[in-house]
C-alpha cells in the first residue's frame, strides 16, 4: 500500500532536483514550496462540530438569492478558489452573487459513526437555514461538486422548498457500469474491511486511490512537464497549488464512507429509487427546481454517463446538460473553463434569480 506514496515522493524529489539544477533554482523552489490556495476574503457565519460555513461577499450584490456550495467530503474545497484567475468563487462574486460554502473540516475518531443522513439531513440543512437567515431569503441556488453534488441531489429531493435552482458539477449519480474507473474500483472494494481496520478513511489512502486511476500521469507525466517548464513562474505556481490540494486532503467519516460505497456505487440505490437518508426515502421525482448539470467530456473519474441520466429522473421542466471539453478538475480550474464555462453558468443562475438588487 505504501508503494504509490513512495513513488509520489520519489517523483516529487526528482522534480525538486530538476528545479535545483535550473538557472532560476532559488525562486522556483520557493514557489514550489510556498504556493497557497484560498485567496478570496471570507467570513465564518455558522459552525457546527468540525464544519464552518463561509460567506463570500461580492463588491456589488446584484442578485437576491445566494449561491450555496456543497463540496465533497473528500479533499478540501480550496480547489474552487485555487488562484485569483482560476477561482469559481470569484467568478460567482464577479457576477454579483453572495456565496456560501461549507468547509466540512477534518472528522475525529468521535465522528466515525456520522452517516449521510447526518451530513445531508442535519449539517447541510442547518447550514442552508443559517445562510437563508443571514441573507434574508427563503431559498438558495444550490451548487454541488462531485460527491458534494450527489449530496446536493439528496438535499434537493428531501428539502425542495429550500432550493431555487440545482447546479451539479461532475456529479456521480448512476452506477450501472457507466461510472468509469472509480465505479470499477468500488465494485472490488470491501468498505467494511477499510472502516473496521481504520475507523475514518485516511486522506492519504484516498489520494493514492485517485492517483492510481491514472498512474502514468500522476506519478510520472506531470513531473516531466514540470521539469520542462521549470522556468515558467506561472506554471510552477499552478503545479504547486494543484499538488498541495491533491495530497493535503481530509479524512472521511467511516460510516458515511461505507454507506456511500455500498448503497450508491455498489447497489446503485439513488437512481433506482431505493436510497434513504436514515428513514427518509430520497425520491428524485420530488426535484422540481431548475437543473443544470456540468459534465467533463474527458472526465475519467465521473464520466458524463454517470451524471446525465439524472435529468430524466427529476420532475423539473427547466433543465440542461453542459458537456465541457475538460476533465474532472479541469471544469473548475482550467483557463478555458473560466473564460467560457463559468460566465455561462452565472448567466443561467441570474436568469432564474428571484430578483435583482
Amino acid at each position: 500500500m505504501t508503494a504509490p506514496v513512495d513513488a509520489h515522493r520519489h517523483a516529487l524529489g526528482v522534480a525538486a532536483a530538476a528545479i535545483e539544477r535550473a538557472d532560476a533554482a532559488p525562486g522556483q523552489l520557493a514557489r514550489l514550496l510556498a504556493a497557497e490556495m484560498g485567496h478570496t476574503d471570507n467570513g465564518v457565519v455558522y459552525t457546527e462540530n468540525k464544519l464552518e460555513l463561509r460567506r463570500y461577499d461580492p463588491e456589488t450584490r446584484r442578485h437576491e438569492t445566494p449561491v450555496f456550495v456543497v463540496y465533497a467530503l473528500v479533499n478540501s474545497p480550496e480547489i474552487l478558489d485555487l488562484q485569483p484567475d482560476r477561482s469559481v468563487i470569484r467568478r460567482l462574486l464577479e457576477a454579483g452573487f453572495v456565496v456560501y460554502l461549507i468547509d466540512w473540516g477534518e472528522p475525529s475518531r468521535l465522528d466515525q459513526s456520522l452517516t449521510m443522513a447526518d451530513y445531508v439531513g442535519r449539517y447541510t440543512d442547518n447550514c442552508v437555514a443559517a445562510a437563508c437567515a443571514d441573507a434574508g431569503v427563503e431559498d438558495v441556488h444550490l451548487l454541488g461538486y462531485c460527491m458534494g453534488g450527489t449530496m446536493s441531489v439528496m438535499y434537493a429531493a428531501t428539502r425542495p422548498a429550500r432550493v431555487r435552482t440545482l447546479s451539479l458539477l461532475t456529479t456521480p449519480v448512476v452506477f450501472d457500469g457507466t461510472g468509469g474507473v472509480l465505479e470499477l474500483w468500488a465494485s472490488h472494494l470491501d468498505p467494511d474491511v477499510v472502516v473496521d481496520a481504520l475507523g475514518n478513511v485516511p486522506a492519504e489512502l484516498l489520494a493514492v486511490t485517485f492517483a492510481m486511476m491514472d498512474p502514468v500521469e500522476n506519478f510520472l507525466g506531470k513531473y516531466v512537464r514540470l521539469s520542462e517548464n521549470v522556468d515558467d513562474d506561472a506554471f510552477v505556481e499552478n503545479f504547486a497549488r494543484m499538488e498541495r490540494w491533491v495530497w493535503d486532503g481530509v479524512d472521511v467519516a467511516g460510516t458515511a464512507y461505507r454507506e456511500f460505497v455500498d448503497d450508491l456505487y455498489r447497489d446503485n440505490a439513488l437512481i433506482e429509487g431505493s436510497y434513504c437518508l436514515g428513514e427518509q426515502p430520497v425520491d428524485l421525482s420530488a426535484i422540481e427546481a431548475p437543473l443544470q448539470q456540468i459534465v467533463g467530456e474527458y472526465d475519467h473519474i465521473v464520466p458524463p454517463e454517470s451524471s446525465t441520466p439524472l435529468n430524466n429522473a427529476v420532475a423539473s421542466t427547466d433543465e440542461r446538460i453542459v458537456e465541457f471539453p475538460a476533465g474532472h478538475v479541469g471544469v473548475s480550474v482550467s483557463s478555458r473553463a473560466h473564460a467560457e464555462l463559468w460566465p455561462d453558468v452565472c448567466e443561467w443562475l441570474a436568469a432564474r434569480d428571484e430578483a435583482n438588487v
